[in-house]
């Protein structure tokens, strides 16, 4: 490493004002930063310290998504093999190189589009690479369905980059979370690329894997089964480990489980938040359940669509979540019993977890006011009794 770093210092003079590459200085700096801790340090004011910085932290969501992205891709083999009948004969590596090829254009798009944006905004204001969508850009893709088309997904992204995050400042400004309102403008402005039983099966063969499947084959997701009245075909079993049809990364409870312990052990994510998600869902559910309004369990509420997905890796997003101790809470809750409710009461919507997230992403500075205005007022009248 110490051959990089000085590698580095020789040609960052280039980089720098009257350099001859002056133009890609912020190009240069976001690649330094993310492979150096920077050597700048504060002059004035009061600042903290920390041995984790922001791209650190983003880093490290990064490998808490690897699970689910990879047993994404394996399940968009599965998926489609199981539906052409081949499935007996398939081997693992058919089922993964298959899901692989078909994710990975998906990824690429999101980061050149949306990785392209943020360096051509921060060249054009003059300040650093904001690290922000080192995340948002492997978040996208794995809440998408697999066939969801390329140029589609490039217009979310840029509108999801400029309109979500950039005008508002960028990272650590932004209101709403920018992978959300990637799929929330999807879902809105391309409905039939993001909704119906057509989308969620890859049916077209891939450099010789998989299977190119019939015209007009269907496939309905378990939640888009129950919004249509019919009775869910999958098991339990299947809906925890992930082998049912969904976007690519929300179907296994099992390895985003394993990106939440990642999360919880680094002290990234909130529990508060991420465990009252879970309790406002199932305390929901459970009063449907009673009242005969749902026809599977409370917990089955839990492990379909995105619940837990957006429980670990949307509601704990820092930038859009609440502050404040008592406010993770009361945010995580609402988003939870939201969630359940926009399920049930809307038959035609049957996955509320994305509308759910994005409207408290909205009144997460509310409730942090009023908590901290809460606390304030207490301090006062205990100081004012003393």
């Amino acid at each position: 490493m110490s051959a990089l770093r000085n590698y580095l210092n020789k040609i960052k003079p280039n980089f720098e004002e009257g350099g001859k590459l002056h133009a890609f200085r912020s190009l240069f700096d976001g690649f330094e930063t993310f492979l150096f801790v920077p050597n700048d340090t504060a002059k004035t004011g009061v600042h903290i310290h920390d041995a984790i910085d922001s791209k650190r932290i983003m880093s490290m969501v990064v490998l808490a998504l690897m699970p689910a992205m990879l047993f994404g891709m394996y399940n968009v083999g599965y998926q489609n093999y199981l539906a052409a009948g081949t499935l007996a004969s398939a081997s693992f590596l058919d089922l993964f190189i298959f899901g692989f090829l078909a994710v990975l254009p998906k990824i690429l798009v999101s980061y050149i589009v949306g990785l392209g944006i943020e360096f051509a905004w921060a060249q054009w204001k003059g300040e650093e690479i904001q690290e922000g969508f080192l995340v948002s850009g492997i978040l996208i893709p794995l809440i998408v369905p697999v066939n969801c088309p390329l140029w589609i997904l490039a217009v979310a992204v840029a509108f999801a980059v400029i309109i979500g995050k950039e005008i508002f400042g960028g990272t650590g400004m932004n209101i709403f979370n920018p992978a959300l309102l990637c799929r929330a403008f999807l879902f809105f402005a391309y409905p039939t690329k993001m909704s119906g039983d057509q989308v969620w099966v890859a049916n077209e063969s891939i450099l010789g894997f998989g299977n190119t499947l019939p015209d007009g084959y269907t496939m309905a997701t378990p939640l888009g089964q129950i919004g249509a009245g019919t009775d869910v075909s999958a098991s339990l079993n299947d809906m925890v480990l992930g082998f049912i049809p969904g976007s690519i990364g929300e179907t296994s409870v099992v390895a985003i489980a394993l990106g939440a312990i990642l999360l919880l052990w680094t002290g990234i994510a909130s529990w508060k938040t991420m465990l009252s998600v879970f309790v406002g869902g199932g305390l929901t559910a459970c009063l449907f359940e009673s009242l005969g309004m749902t026809p599977i369990t409370w917990y089955e509420h839990l492990v379909l669509g995105g619940f837990c997905f957006g429980a670990v890796f949307m509601a704990t997003d820092p930038v859009t979540s609440c502050r404040t101790e008592c406010g993770k809470w009361i945010y995580g809750f609402i988003i939870g019993a939201m969630a359940v409710i926009i399920r049930v009461m809307n038959p035609g919507y049957p996955e509320g977890m994305m509308l759910a997230i994005l409207l408290m992403n909205m009144f997460a500075p509310t409730i942090d006011h009023f908590v901290v205005e809460r606390n304030i007022s207490k301090r006062m009248k205990r100081g004012g009794n003393s």
